[in-house]
């Protein structure tokens, strides 16, 4: 039986951990080591670590802080952040992270998906795909829906683009194609955030979700908008994901992390329990 996750989220500026809402208005929430031990020892199956200001500013990943949150949180590691080659994904590697996320570079250069996959394997290498729902006149060259059966329908049906930048920058990309492309050249997860929902603790995009669950076969971790454990319940029941993901509500200590397992194990969710949990 495959045992759903619950994966705190360490977005991180300077070193430290920070939170916002839509990927602005950034508060200081601590320490990253500090916050992955303090996780891992309440039950987080994996810890993810986004350097999210290293694109933006042109740089490489915080190894430092990557070296010293691997340290103390005895559960796997996904960092992402500034990974623009095969030589970066390595050297995130070996600074302890047991999967990276690429993003901005793959849009970029989809290649760059390929040759990680075949250098690191492909249980190494996670996409993150921000995405922001637009209106039908968009011009983002939309996945038609399967059951769409009229034009009107395929105007009327969801759609979402895939922004890069940290949220700043439209790429006329379709989210759920993007996600097809990455899983096809070898992406083993797909790290899928509703901008819109990002920081809100309106809940998920279950709508997203489901799209982008429903046209991949690799795990997809739902990310943006949990404010409350049926949230994150609602994730995986309703919107077909394989984990979750939040920062908000374990940052501010509105919910703990034995909360939100608790309320899987009531839905029926399958998790790891632990003492903490």
């Amino acid at each position: 039986m495959l045992l759903r996750r619950v994966m705190p989220c360490l977005d991180v500026r300077d070193g430290r951990v920070v939170k916002g809402t839509r990927f602005v208005d950034l508060t200081d929430a601590g320490d990253p080591a500090e916050l992955a031990a303090r996780y891992a020892d309440a039950g987080a199956d994996e810890i993810v670590f986004l350097d999210i200001t290293a694109v933006v500013e042109g740089r490489a990943t915080l190894l430092d802080a990557v070296e010293r949150t691997a340290r103390r949180a005895f559960v796997p590691l996904t960092v992402g952040g500034g990974v623009r080659s095969v030589a970066d994904m390595r050297a995130v590697l070996r600074a302890g992270a047991d999967r990276v996320a690429v993003n901005s570079a793959a849009v970029a250069d989809p290649g760059l998906i390929d040759r990680c996959a075949r250098r690191f394997g492909r249980q190494c290498v996670v996409v993150s795909i921000d995405a922001r729902r637009v209106a039908a006149s968009s011009g983002v060259d939309v996945l038609p829906p399967a059951d769409a059966s009229s034009r009107a329908e395929l105007d009327a049906a969801p759609r979402w683009e895939v922004v890069v930048r940290g949220g700043r920058l439209g790429t006329g990309r379709d989210a759920v194609v993007w996600a097809i492309e990455a899983a096809v050249r070898g992406a083993g997860e797909i790290l899928l955030t509703s901008i819109d929902r990002d920081g809100t603790r309106a809940g998920y995009d279950l709508e997203l979700l489901r799209a982008v669950t429903s046209a991949v076969s690799v795990p997809v971790v739902a990310s943006g908008g949990a404010g409350r454990p049926e949230d994150l319940v609602a994730a995986i029941v309703e919107g077909g994901a394989d984990a979750v993901l939040a920062a908000s509500i374990f940052h501010r200590d509105l919910h703990g992390i034995a909360a939100v397992k608790r309320a899987m194990v009531t839905a029926g969710i399958p998790v790891r329990l632990t003492e903490a949990a």
